[in-house]
């Protein structure tokens, strides 16, 4: 089965639902100049699925320790989605012992990392100058270029991913793990159910075939 992971839930309404099409993960967005941004009193006004298998993934970017002991301190997080270089985010793996996945943009093929000193890695196409974000921008790039990499660790297809091409990506990127948030938007930064159903049942639909 194709793991899921819906980035940028803010409404506890969308998190029930995500409880119901039980996805893998569910991104918490830390990053003040997201529209997919999530206050720590806002998270605290969630529901917690975690004794039904969702994990909670905190998305931040370019942190300090500091900052992600405040939100630690604060919500439980199970894994942390980190912009960042690869050294700072084995110290915050270290410091927090809490498992780290590091985002990263790629362009050709020897952009792939070779070595992961951290539990997991997102791809996604790199920004580009003029964004405002390092990712969440809903933009694609060659998903062909992961077909045939050995990766270090196990990681996730990101960028650009909507209802429409996530069977296509999966198909020839090889990825076994998914994850969206522009993609299942009526507007920036608010989900819309009816995006997600069809995106989840699309993987699936390919999931089920190919059993």
């Amino acid at each position: 089965m194709t793991a899921i992971k819906i980035c940028g839930v803010k409404d506890p309404e969308i998190y029930e639902l995500l409880a119901t099409l039980k996805v893998n993960w569910v991104g918490l967005v830390f990053y003040e100049s997201s529209p997919r941004f999530i206050s720590i009193d806002q998270v605290r006004q969630l529901p917690d699925y975690y004794n039904e298998g969702i994990s909670r993934v905190g998305l931040f970017v370019k942190p300090t320790l500091d900052e992600v002991k405040r939100v630690l301190e604060t919500v439980r997080l199970d894994i942390l989605q980190l912009y960042t270089t690869p050294e700072i985010a084995q110290t915050i793996r270290e410091t927090f012992d809490v498992p780290v996945w590091l985002a990263k943009g790629i362009k050709e093929r020897s952009d792939l990392p070779k070595t992961c000193s951290i539990d997991g890695l997102v791809i996604e196409a790199p920004p580009n100058h003029s964004d405002s974000r390092p990712g969440g921008n809903g933009r694609t790039f060659d998903w062909q270029l992961t077909s045939a990499w050995n990766a270090p660790k196990p990681w996730l297809l990101a960028g650009g991913l909507t209802p429409e091409n996530v069977v296509q990506a999966i198909q020839q990127s090889g990825a076994k793990a998914v994850d969206v948030s522009s993609g299942v938007e009526r507007r920036k930064g608010e989900k819309d159910p009816t995006l997600i159903r069809q995106f989840i049942q699309n993987i699936r639909t390919i999931d089920f075939n190919q059993s």
